[in-house]
Parts: C-alpha cells; sequence; structure tokens
C-alpha cells in the first residue's frame, strides 16, 4: 500500500481559568507559579497520547508470551492473516533492520522468536480496522512453545545455563575502600530483601505511529527520551535518524522510563507496512507485564563500630535482579555500590555488587533506583547498631552523619553542600504528634482502617529515623547536554527545548527563568519532538540542572542583544541595566523604557548548550570521580502497628531535605510529598509478585497504591538553601531522595513499634508481629 501523509488531531488544552490569568500569577524564580498545563488536566482536557487520532486509523495488538521461559518451536500467523478486519500480522521475520534493541546493549529482541524469556514478551503484532478485531487475532496466532525452567532465583543464575548469549552476569562491582584487617568492638549483621515495586504511571502505554511519503515514520508517544527511542527505532527500521521523528505528547506520569520502546517499535513496523496510521493503547496487564521495575535485591551487611558507636567498617553484599534484560541495571549497581554505606562517614567499606538476569520480569530504571534500596539496609544496620550499644539512633546517626569535603567509599571527594547534621537535627527536635489518649477509643484511627479488626489496647506507636541520598544527573561518564533556544517576538518568549515535563516542572521552571531573565510575562513553551537537538533523559533532576541551565544562558544571550542598543546608546554597560516587571531601567533612573519599545517589532532568538563537569566510570576497586553532585535527606517516621495483627499505619512523616535552592515553593513541596508517598507504597504494599516467573494478578487490585487514605501527614519542617556552586541557580533534584529515604524511616518506625528486626520490604503482617516477652 502506498504511504500517504495523515494528521494526528488531539483535543485542545482548555484556556486558563479566571482563578489563572496571567496578570494575577506569579512570576519569576522563588515564586510559586502554577503549571500553564493545570487547568487543562483538571477539566479533563489535557491530551495524552490514549486521546491520538488520525483519519484511517488502524489499532494494533501484541500477541505476548504466557511462560516465563520456552523455547518457540513456531509461529503460526495463518488464521489471524485470514481475519476480516486484519491490515497486517508482523512477527521477527519482518524486522527490516537490528533484531534486538536496548539502552547501552542491545540485547532484548523487537519480537522473541527463539526463545521467550519472561512472562509478557512480544512474539507478534497485529493491525486491524478495530481495537476487537486486534486483539482477536493476536489470540488466534498459534505459537507452539518447548517450556524450559526458569531461572527466578538471582542466587542460582550464576550457575544456570545462559538465559541469553551474552551470559547471565550483567555486571560485578568490587568496591575495595580502606584496610580489610579493620575490626571494631561491636559488630552487628543483617539481611535485607526489597521487592519489585511497579512505577504504575496513571495511564498506560499508548502511542501512534504515521507513515511517511519518504518511507519513513513519526512515531507519537508519551516517552521520556525521544532521542535515545528515535533511534533505537531507526535501527529496528533499518532506516536512518533523520527519517524518523518522535514527538511526545502528554505524558500521564512518569516516576520511571515510562514506555518500553518495544511498544513504539512495532508500531512504526505496522505504519510502514500498511500505509496507515496504527494505534496502540495498552491495557493494565500489558503495561505491568512490560515496562520496567525496580529491581528486587538481596542485601547481607556486616557493620564494625567502636564502643561509642562510631562507624569503623562496613561490608556488604549486594545482588540485584535485572530480569530478562541489561536496561540500565548496570547504572543501577554503581548507584547501590556507591551509597552503600550511605551519607555517614566509613573509613574502611568492602562492598560487592552483581546484577544478574533470571526470568522475572523486567526491571530498570525507577526514581531512585540502587540508593533506595541499599538505604533501607544500611539503615536497618544503623537500628541494630544502636539497639546493640543501647543509644538512641538519632543520636548514633548524628555521630557518623558526612559532611561537605568528607570522601565516598568511592574515593570521591563531597565537593557539594552536604548540610546532613542539619538535616537531621531539623526532624529531631520538631515535636512529636500527639497521641490519641485524649479521644474516646472508637474515634482512634486504628492501623487497618476504620472498619478494622483491631484493638486499641494491641497498638504500639514506633518512632524511626532515616537518612538518604542519590546523585544528581548521569554518572560513570555519561555525557549530560542539553540545548535550548529562546525565542522573544512582540511580548511573547518561546522555550524549545526537548526536554520532556514528566510532571517534574521542568515547563514551569523554564517560564520562570525567562520571565526572571527577560521580564517577559507571556513565556510559550513548545512541544518536544526529535528535530529539537536532543536534550537527554527526564530522571536524576537533569532538567533542572542542564535543561533548565541552557534556558538561561539562551535567555541571557537574548537578554544582551535586547540591552545592547539600549547602553549603547546612552553610553553604559549592559551591566548597569535591570530588567523588573517588563521594564528596563537603568542604576541612575535616566534609562526607562518597557522591553515591548526595546523590542521594537524585532525577533531576538539564541541557543544555547549547558554540560556540568565530567565524571569518570568506576574502576576494576569500585573507585572513581562518578557523580557530578548528591542531594540528602532526612525523615522521622511516626507509625502505629497493631503487635496482635501485624497492621501498621504510618501517622506522621517529619521531612528536611537538603534542595540547594527553592525555585518554585508550591512544585517542589508537591514533589516531596509525591516522594514521600511513593517510597510508603515501596514500604507497605507494592510489590508486583510472581510465581516461577509468572506475573500473579498484573492490576491494581493486587498491586495497591497508596491512596489518600493512607497518607499519612506530611511536615516538611527544613529545605536547606545551600547553593551548590557548580549548579545553575545552585537547585538540587528533588523528587528521588524523599522516595530512597522514606521506605527505610518507616521500617525504622515498625522496629522500634514491635521490636522485630523488620529486613524485607514491603513489609508484611506477620512480620509486624511484635516479638514475644
Amino acid at each position: 500500500m502506498t504511504a500517504t501523509t495523515h494528521t494526528p488531531v488531539t483535543a485542545t488544552p482548555a484556556p486558563a481559568g479566571p482563578d489563572l490569568v496571567a496578570d494575577e500569577q506569579p512570576h519569576g524564580l522563588g515564586e510559586p507559579v502554577p503549571s500553564a498545563d493545570a487547568p487543562a488536566k483538571v477539566q479533563g482536557l489535557f491530551p495524552y497520547a490514549a486521546d491520538l487520532w488520525a483519519e484511517g486509523l488502524l489499532w494494533a495488538a501484541i500477541l505476548r508470551s504466557p511462560h516465563p521461559r520456552a523455547r518457540v518451536l513456531s509461529v503460526d500467523t495463518k488464521h489471524a492473516v485470514d481475519m476480516a478486519g486484519v491490515h497486517a500480522v508482523i512477527t521477527h521475520a519482518d524486522v527490516p533492520g537490528d533484531a534486538a534493541y536496548g539502552r547501552g546493549t542491545s540485547d532484548r529482541p523487537v519480537f522473541a522468536h527463539d526463545e521467550v524469556r519472561h512472562h509478557g514478551e512480544a512474539i507478534a503484532a497485529v493491525a486491524a480496522d478495530h481495537p476487537d478485531t486486534a486483539r482477536l487475532a493476536a489470540a488466534a496466532i498459534a505459537v507452539e512453545y518447548e517450556l524450559l525452567e526458569p531461572v527466578t532465583d538471582p542466587q542460582l543464575s550464576f550457575e544456570a545455563e545462559p538465559l541469553h548469549p551474552d551470559g547471565n552476569l550483567l555486571r560485578h562491582i568490587p568496591l575495595s575502600f580502606g584496610d580489610p584487617q579493620a575490626v571494631g568492638e561491636v559488630v552487628v549483621e543483617g539481611l535485607y530483601r526489597i521487592g519489585r515495586q511497579d512505577p504504575a504511571p496513571i495511564g498506560a502505554e499508548a502511542g501512534l505511529a504515521v507513515p511517511r511519503p519518504d518511507g519513513g515514520v513519526e512515531i507519537y508517544a508519551a516517552v521520556t527520551d525521544p532521542h535515545v527511542d528515535r533511534d533505537l527505532a531507526a535501527a529496528c527500521f533499518g532506516l536512518g535518524p533523520e527519517q524518523v521523528k518522535v514527538v511526545v505528547t502528554g505524558v500521564p506520569g512518569a516516576t520511571a522510563d515510562r514506555e518500553d520502546p518495544g511498544v513504539s517499535i512495532a508500531l512504526g513496523l505496522l505504519a510502514m507496512r500498511t500505509g496507515c496510521p496504527v494505534k496502540l493503547a495498552a491495557t493494565r496487564e500489558e503495561s505491568f507485564l512490560t515496562h520496567s521495575h525496580r529491581h528486587p535485591t538481596l542485601l547481607r551487611y556486616r557493620h564494625h563500630a567502636d564502643r561509642e558507636g562510631k562507624l569503623v567498617k562496613v561490608e556488604a553484599q549486594i545482588l540485584m535482579d535485572a530480569g530478562a534484560y541489561a536496561d540500565t541495571s548496570s547504572e543501577a549497581l554503581a548507584a547501590a555500590v556507591s551509597f552503600a554505606c550511605g551519607p555517614y562517614v566509613v573509613p574502611h567499606a568492602f562492598v560487592e555488587g552483581w546484577v544478574v538476569r533470571t526470568n522475572n520480569p523486567p526491571s530498570g530504571h525507577v526514581r531512585g533506583e540502587g540508593a533506595m534500596q541499599v538505604c533501607a539496609a544500611y539503615e536497618g544496620q544503623m537500628d541494630k547498631l544502636a539497639a546493640e550499644l543501647d543509644m538512641d539512633p538519632a543520636e548514633l546517626r548524628m555521630r557518623n552523619v558526612m559532611a561537605t569535603g568528607d570522601l565516598l567509599p568511592t574515593g570521591q571527594t563531597v565537593t557539594c553542600p552536604a548540610p546532613v547534621a542539619e538535616l537531621l537535627r531539623a526532624v529531631r527536635e520538631e515535636p512529636l504528634p500527639e497521641l490519641p489518649k485524649d479521644a474516646p477509643p472508637e474515634e482512634w484511627l486504628l492501623p487497618g482502617g476504620p472498619e478494622g479488626a483491631g484493638e486499641p489496647s494491641a497498638v504500639r506507636r514506633g518512632v524511626g529515623y532515616a537518612l538518604g541520598m542519590v546523585h544528581m544527573l548521569g554518572a560513570e561518564g555519561a555525557d549530560e547536554v542539553s540545548t535550548a533556544t529562546v525565542k522573544v517576538s512582540g511580548n511573547v518568549a518561546t522555550v524549545i527545548c526537548a526536554a520532556v515535563e514528566t510532571g517534574s516542572g521542568f515547563s514551569t521552571l523554564a517560564r520562570q527563568i525567562v520571565q526572571d531573565v527577560l521580564g517577559v510575562d507571556e513565556v510559550v513553551v513548545a512541544g518536544v519532538d526529535t528535530d529539537q537537538p536532543p536534550a537527554g533523559p527526564a530522571c536524576h533532576g537533569r532538567h533542572t540542572w542542564v535543561s533548565g541551565g541552557a534556558v538561561e544562558r539562551a535567555a541571557k544571550m537574548v537578554r544582551t542583544q535586547l540591552l545592547q542598543p539600549l547602553a549603547h546608546k546612552f553610553g553604559m554597560s549592559t551591566e548597569l541595566l535591570q530588567i523588573n516587571d517588563g521594564r528596563i531601567t537603568s542604576y541612575d533612573g535616566v534609562l526607562s523604557t518597557t522591553v515591548d519599545e526595546a523590542l521594537d517589532g524585532k525577533e531576538l532568538w539564541a541557543t544555547a548548550q549547558c554540560r556540568p563537569h565530567p565524571t569518570e566510570p568506576l574502576d576494576e576497586s569500585g573507585q572513581g570521580d562518578a557523580f557530578v553532585g548528591l542531594a540528602f535527606c532526612a525523615i522521622r517516621c511516626v507509625a502505629d502497628v497493631d503487635i496482635e495483627l501485624g497492621t501498621v499505619r504510618v501517622v506522621d512523616m517529619t521531612v528536611a531535605q537538603d534542595v540547594g535552592r527553592v525555585l518554585n515553593p508550591a512544585q517542589l513541596r508537591a514533589r516531596i510529598e509525591a516522594g514521600v508517598t511513593q517510597g510508603l507504597g515501596a514500604a507497605l504494599m507494592e510489590n508486583l509478585r510472581s510465581s516461577r516467573g509468572q506475573v500473579r494478578h498484573p492490576d491494581l487490585t493486587d498491586h495497591p497504591l497508596p491512596t489518600s487514605l493512607d497518607a499519612p501527614d506530611i511536615r516538611i519542617v527544613k529545605l536547606v538553601e545551600e547553593r551548590d556552586v557548580v549548579a545553575p541557580f545552585g537547585a538540587k533534584p528533588a523528587s528521588a531522595v524523599p522516595v530512597v529515604t522514606s521506605p527505610a524511616a518507616v521500617a525504622s518506625a515498625v522496629r522500634a513499634a514491635t521490636g522485630r528486626p523488620i529486613g524485607r520490604l514491603p513489609i508484611r503482617p506477620q512480620a509486624a508481629v511484635a516479638a514475644p516477652g
């Protein structure tokens, strides 16, 4: 069929309501500027990928393996091809370019053809004129399997037969720091297990592929790293990157790599085969089976300390489950090993980390990857050590916190602000919430909910502490660069940057930056596509730092263009002119004019890049300056536990965070509260369970998420604004570090209430039943 041009049609966002009129809004850095798309989102008019439409649209469905491991003996598509309304059926034989893709390592087949390696792996795809027809046709594809024994225990992966031609071991990091013979007077050991948390985006995966007359294809999807996804897709299509365009649609939530690129690749192949636009909207079950999850992790620790509580040595073994394919597992392991001792001064550290393949669901980037798992373990060790020393757990932590100038176990000096002691002091000194002793028992909010079976007499309150840390931007030599263009025409400024707005607030930040630098109230942030220069993935706070830095530099270049003619006319330097509230004034008041008058109908524009200082990979001993910067958080958790039933109610989370600089107070607090709540889910309820590699109940009924009824009081008692001098604006990422810290704080509180060790997350009821005696 000859390809034709098709134009996608999307809903148009609603205009701002009367209480969000531009003239009434705050503007500029440091102000609570609201999100421009907030009215459309709350009115249900914001266009997401699932809302896309195009003339002549076909619907896609993907056939996925029901087995975690099996040899594919044959794939018979005849019945599907013969069905009325079916336009195309494709398998591995129809992939014209690279047969596999992957971030970093191309090890994941577009369609499995010799062996399936996890439950839900794609085998074939169908395009039909109705979504039900597409699903029926996919179900009609006959696949003959030879079932193989799945490897689901990562500890057995070392000795198991290779699950992939590249082998089972993805990375091994043996970190050595200090004297291996060092021994402390007090030694505590612990075993910890962290479950498989699903990122559970509000909207499931969806996309639309539209063929182009030149034989290329345009892909519309809610991706978070469009240029990488374009390059992966182009390689599989057998096309050059210039023949594939990825257009980012509205992103319905992203706390991880939102989209499996395999969905976009399958859509593109179907669009090129049929010559028609092809759309897929995944079910929640498909979403659970295909996208990346948090790495399940097994951790063994041994902490050495002296009698005064000063840490002497930390020994740890970390084993991470990557699932069948590599994805970003190498980066997750590097973070886990590097931060295995936490934000504490440890003179001697010996950490060994592995990440291996299994036939479990895929793992990859999820907010705080690597750091969250080890935080739960090292904070569990700090609680054990405090109990062994008969010392207050917060005091033990205070005696060991790191500060600027200290060394990480990787040998890297902490050069950024590290106000860990100040954070811990803030949450420690904050008054505890009152006990409900004056209220009648029937009005108490008991663990298990209002209709729970618990008795007030069985409830014990525990107070726990945790300190967490994350790295900023990419690590180990990643080239972190972003490009932005700022244009000013009339009284409107436009920002063009391929930084995807995932809910992190970048679009609002870009508006604030331009308002601050140029004094223009109306700022439009253009949509993202791969015709723009790359800005990199939306993770590790990189868009606040790198993309925000590029916007600031471009805006300052435009500012110079705007002010130079005036400075020349009045014989003064541009540094003596300032822009405030849309007016340009000189230091002495001689010059006063509006930005509109200075523009005089001209269009000014500039393009700039921002690239932080380089990092380096960890060496064979786990040493190296691998990180651009660090961010820290302290949380005190107060939890009520029914020691007979093992149910837990988190009452209060008191947070102090190292933020560098507050750029938007409203958005910052929202991000911190969201991060704390996501961590609460990992602590108490979220675990994508599987049996012998088979995902059990891939739905939101059996993978419950925290709701407003589960969320505790979250009190942000201190935001430390000690600016990082190498960061644009001095700001630090805000979302990941509370996710990392809050699960450990919850576990610490449950330990305090029950006297139980609590070594597994999420916490099972049987683990929270009080120890006898």
